[in-house]
């Protein structure tokens, strides 16, 4: 018989309490090393078929791959990527539900909509996985070569020129270039959507637009032309194109993103090995080249660099909203 069993009742007690110390301490490892037992499911707050949906789905396939279990994309598309998010920050934290979001739904959303979650508070960042630029692009038969000749006919306003938006994003981004180059009188036209936004200026129904390279092939055709890129940094598939920055505008900063979150409370354990894994896929020359193809900067980034991106673009967002009195309608 085992020695301990013949022990005082004071010490088998304190021998018990060691051992289920012991054994307390080995569960969020167990857990984490068993991680996932079960599908995941990957909620994409916009509908199937956009940049954001396949690179869920890029990655997806790969988790699935490493983690041997199914990561299953679950389109929850509406109001912005309010209902997508809102059903993700609901889940239990627990591994089991994710989220792919953008810039957009992420750190704009909970600026203009009244959201029951936060754009960082509600959340545990992942990874950033790419970053998305925009590109200022011009009409077939406009009469502008470049930026600052459409900058001085905007600003003369005679007559008006007009540019679409298909998002709130859009929207505000248009709005706050039309303060910062001076032009009041450029009309703002909304289209129901980010595809028909580019096919109005497609059509010459507008004279320019903020396009996320929809218009790729007209602008290598000459169908549209491209006036500037809205990033940090210039674009791989338009090279001689400068960046707003490049060209003395500020407080341009509208590239966008996609990256991994979980809802708030997810063990740390989970995230970071999610975030090792998802860095890893995004570095690999495949994931590299489908995410260029797609216009996509491949990033990859940790939790930290992450959620100081969220924090930043929704100090942003709050500032801009501010500036250009952006209100929702109805």
């Amino acid at each position: 018989m085992p020695s301990f069993l013949h022990a005082p009742v004071g010490r088998r007690a304190a021998l018990g309490g060691i051992a289920s110390s012991l054994a307390a301490a080995a569960l969020p490892v167990r857990a984490s090393e068993a991680y996932p037992s079960r599908p995941v499911t990957m909620v994409v707050p916009y509908t199937a078929g956009g940049s954001t949906d396949i690179v869920a789905r890029l990655i997806a396939q790969k988790l699935s791959e490493i983690l041997g279990q199914p990561f299953i994309v679950d389109n929850k598309g509406g109001a912005n990527g309010v209902i997508g998010m809102d059903i993700a920050a609901r889940a239990a934290p627990d591994g089991y539900t994710l989220l792919m979001n953008t810039a957009g739904a992420q750190a704009l959303a909970p600026v203009i909509y009244k959201t029951k979650f936060h754009a960082l508070d509600s959340w545990e960042p992942i990874s950033l996985i790419s970053s998305i630029p925009f590109v200022i692009v011009a009409r077939e038969g406009l009469p502008v070569k470049n930026f600052a000749e459409f900058a001085a006919l905007a600003k003369a306003g005679n007559p008006p020129l007009s540019a679409s938006s298909g998002s709130s994003m859009i929207v505000l981004a248009t709005d706050q270039l039309k303060r910062v180059i001076g032009a009041p009188t450029l009309i703002n036209a909304q289209y129901k959507g980010t595809s028909m936004q580019a096919q109005a200026v497609i059509k010459g129904e507008v004279d320019v637009s903020f396009d996320s390279f929809v218009t790729l092939p007209q602008i290598k055709a000459g169908k549209v032309r491209a006036l500037a890129v809205v990033a940090p940094q210039r674009a791989a598939s338009l090279p001689d194109v400068p960046t707003l920055a490049e060209l003395g505008v500020k407080d341009m900063d509208f590239a966008s993103w996609s990256g991994l979150l979980a809802p708030k409370g997810t063990p740390k354990a989970i995230v970071d090995r999610l975030s090792a894994e998802v860095q890893k896929i995004v570095r690999t020359p495949e994931m590299q080249e489908r995410l260029k193809g797609l216009d996509h900067t491949p990033v990859g980034s940790g939790p930290a660099e992450f959620a100081k991106l969220i924090g930043d673009d929704y100090a942003r967002w709050q500032r801009v909203v501010k500036e250009t009195g952006f209100k929702i309608e109805g």
